[in-house]
């Protein structure tokens, strides 16, 4: 549960805490941070801390890559300020002794850094407030769990990777009993950190499962999300095991997903429900989904940000192929749901799970506020089987992603053009990267036959 001042100082008087980890949240949607003696902390009042400033200009190797305006060698990577946000201060059960903080991220003038993923979401947040709207956001975590530990893998190359089950256990509760010695304890200690878990299940293919966690505003929907990941890796490593999160570890296997359900509310009720409308839209949630579905293409990499997020989407995978949109129906991009009752909402199912969620919010935000203030109209829902439709496709790829976030009018108006080239020259370097790479198909398709 959320904890203040008074609550630590009391647990550490009891020896019950002793760590805090200070942590912002990096580009990739990692915690990154410091560790603290509990009592250094509150000697502080939970004061600022520093952090370099390449941290939100580097990529999933902790390279520094050239092309960001923002810092640079010849700038001489300064630092920045960790402001903790003191409503995010809560134990992490499964760390002995510990509890964390998140933190604002600001430049040396005391403003926020403003391609800071928390930046970038609360912007859009901010914007909503404006209108008189709250989004309410849920995001939905997929992930396999792998058989050797993290280190062990790494050892072996990345190779004969062998999921923790060996069947298929989607929704299974035999297969996925023999998994509970990790999945147990992730339920209960994200429930003793105050994160509102809903439950786990087995997801559609060996290894893989998926949490679910209930629904709360967009910025706290992000919070939840990068902490439970946290806890997902810290807790099956702890078991011997490792977790990830890849959109796609092997060609014959199914992607994993973070799907993103949304609605707006406004005076504690739905904006998005209207008794009586067809299934139940309001003028709003037509409009909302409207701009989402216009705009999805060039936010498309803040919810498939590296080059293997493109491998995920294939027909007959439960991965969508188009940006349609339909009424409870799994192979559409967008999927109408709890239609004729107030907790009708829209289920964008694009994202993979190596999405930042801060990123993914904002960008879904964005393109929604963008429908409504265009008042876009929303074309009949498309029933049967998507894979198979006419209907706009998904990027095939990053690069092509890239080009079309780079040309995103809409995002440059609601991001800035900072973050906007920011994101660009992050996604280049993604691309840049893996062109460079030599691959196990390449050498084994040309070796000998070339």
């Amino acid at each position: 549960m959320a904890l203040t001042l008074s609550d630590l100082e009391a647990l550490a008087d009891r020896g019950e805490v002793d760590t805090v980890l200070v942590c912002m949240v990096d580009m990739q949607g990692r915690l990154m941070g410091k560790r603290f003696h509990v009592r250094r902390f509150l000697d502080t009042g939970g004061g600022e801390s520093h952090c370099c400033n390449y941290l939100l200009a580097t990529d999933l190797e902790m390279s520094t890559p050239e092309g960001y305006a923002a810092t640079s060698w010849r700038n001489g990577y300064g630092d920045y300020a960790m402001r903790p946000d003191l409503s995010t201060l809560r134990r992490l059960p499964w760390l002995d002794g510990t509890a964390a903080v998140l933190c604002d991220v600001l430049d040396h003038h005391g403003a926020p850094v403003p391609h800071s993923p928390r930046a970038v979401l609360k912007a859009q947040v901010a914007r909503l407030d404006a209108m008189g709207f709250e989004a309410q956001m849920a995001t939905e975590l997929e992930f396999f769990l792998f058989a050797r530990d993290y280190d062990t893998i790494r050892r072996g190359g990345f190779r004969d990777l062998e999921p923790l089950s060996g069947v298929n256990e989607d929704y299974s509760i035999q297969q996925t009993s023999r998994e509970e010695a990790v999945m147990r304890p992730l339920r209960n200690h994200l429930h003793a950190a105050g994160i509102p878990v809903e439950n786990t299940k087995g997801e559609a293919e060996t290894g893989q499962h998926e949490l679910n966690i209930g629904h709360a505003g967009a910025l706290l929907c992000a919070d939840h999300h990068t902490l439970a990941k946290q806890a997902v890796k810290d807790i099956a490593w702890a078991k011997g095991h490792a977790a990830s999160f890849l959109a796609k570890w092997h060609a014959d296997r199914a992607g994993s997903s973070s799907h993103i359900h949304q609605s707006l509310w406004k005076g504690g009720e739905s904006a998005f429900f209207a008794p009586g409308a067809e299934f139940g839209m309001s003028g709003t949630m037509r409009a909302w989904t409207a701009g989402l579905i216009a705009h999805a293409a060039e936010t498309t990499v803040f919810l498939a940000p590296y080059v293997n997020s493109y491998k995920r989407f294939a027909a007959g995978t439960f991965a969508p192929t188009t940006t349609g949109w339909s009424v409870d129906n799994r192979t559409a991009g967008f999927r109408l749901c709890g239609a004729d009752s107030r907790a009708v909402r829209v289920e964008c199912r694009i994202g993979g799970s190596d999405l930042n969620p801060y990123l993914a919010l904002a960008a879904q935000i964005a393109s929604g506020i963008a429908g409504i203030e265009g008042g876009l109209p929303l074309e009949p829902p498309v029933t049967g089987d998507l894979y198979r439709g006419d209907a706009p496709r998904i990027p095939a790829n990053l690069r092509d992603a890239t080009a079309l976030l780079a040309g995103s009018d809409m995002l440059r108006a609601a991001f800035g053009e900072q973050v906007v080239e920011h994101y660009v020259r992050c996604a280049e370097i993604e691309q840049e990267a893996f062109d460079r790479a030599v691959t196990d198909h390449e050498i084994a398709r040309g070796f000998e036959r070339a």
